[in-house]
């Protein structure tokens, strides 16, 4: 397999005007970034304000809708930093700005870091995500194959969703009892996919504390015993505010542990993974 040079001239830097500029951080993708960025937010405020408009619509009071949005919001952190996170893995080979457009549109952890490695892998760079890139040819092949791989979501459900919800539908109207088990079903599935995940989920090699390890259970158990607690609680003083706020709590209570161990157990504790 041919490796793509890592030298100076084959593209990691241009000349422009006697300054060498790297290419993965030109103008040009950062007003790039800038339009992706500015075409998400405005998709969100535009069907944020036609569900607001609908929700008035079939009655829901404006308590109910803002206590929506809050939940939503405070849901939204948690991930957010899972995404800073990998925009952060990726910058060390891809530079900044890619990754940035990348994440900021569709994709996750579990899915840009493989197809990176792949792609890298390859091309020859041995290396991997530890190797930057230097060659405009193994930068556009990464971009593409990370960006490829997350159209077929998006061509198929625009086909496929609406077949899919109609069957689900009819389901749920011949046999109510049937479509609450599929439903609950799926949410211990949910559920059941994280807690394995946090027990003995194999992470990638690329990133430190990624894989199932001392982090991961603790953060499982604290979150776990917070979310018992606060229901437990909420059974006999009754607050609305926490049937909506009591996961994010707990959330944020074990990232706040987890943060304090890492900073307080040896590190070789710390970053002992059972599956790295």
């Amino acid at each position: 397999m041919k490796e793509f040079p890592l030298c100076y001239s084959e593209a990691s830097k241009t000349r422009e005007e006697g300054v060498f500029v790297d290419f993965k951080s030109s103008g040009f993708l950062y007003a790039l970034g800038g339009l992706v960025v500015l075409f998400v937010i405005l998709e969100s405020v535009f069907f944020m304000v036609r569900a607001w408009k609908h929700g008035k619509e079939i009655g829901l009071s404006t308590e109910k809708m803002r206590g929506a949005i809050t939940q939503s919001g405070l849901f939204s952190i948690a991930p957010a930093i899972s995404i800073v996170a990998t925009v952060l893995t990726l910058s060390g080979a891809l530079g900044l700005v890619l990754p940035w457009i990348r994440l900021s549109v569709i994709g996750s952890i579990t899915y840009e870091v493989p197809a990176a490695e792949s792609a890298l892998e390859a091309l020859g760079y041995s290396g991997g995500l530890a190797t930057e890139v230097t060659s405009k040819m193994g930068f556009s092949t990464v971009a593409w194959v990370m960006t490829v791989g997350s159209l077929t979501p998006l061509v198929l459900i625009p086909f496929l969703l609406k077949r899919i919800h109609l069957s689900v539908g009819k389901v749920a109207q011949k046999n109510r009892g049937w479509a609450n088990l599929m439903a609950s079903a799926a949410f211990i599935g949910l559920i059941c996919a994280f807690v394995s995940r946090a027990i003995v989920g194999q992470g990638d090699s690329a990133i430190l504390g990624d894989g199932a390890g001392i982090l991961s259970i603790s953060a499982l158990l604290v979150s776990l015993l917070v979310m018992f607690l606060l229901t437990k609680w909420n059974s006999r003083k009754h607050y609305a505010w926490l049937d909506s706020m009591a996961m994010p709590i707990s959330m944020f209570v074990s990232l706040g542990v987890i943060m304090l161990l890492a900073q307080v157990l040896p590190p070789d504790l710390t970053w002992l993974e059972f599956r790295g």
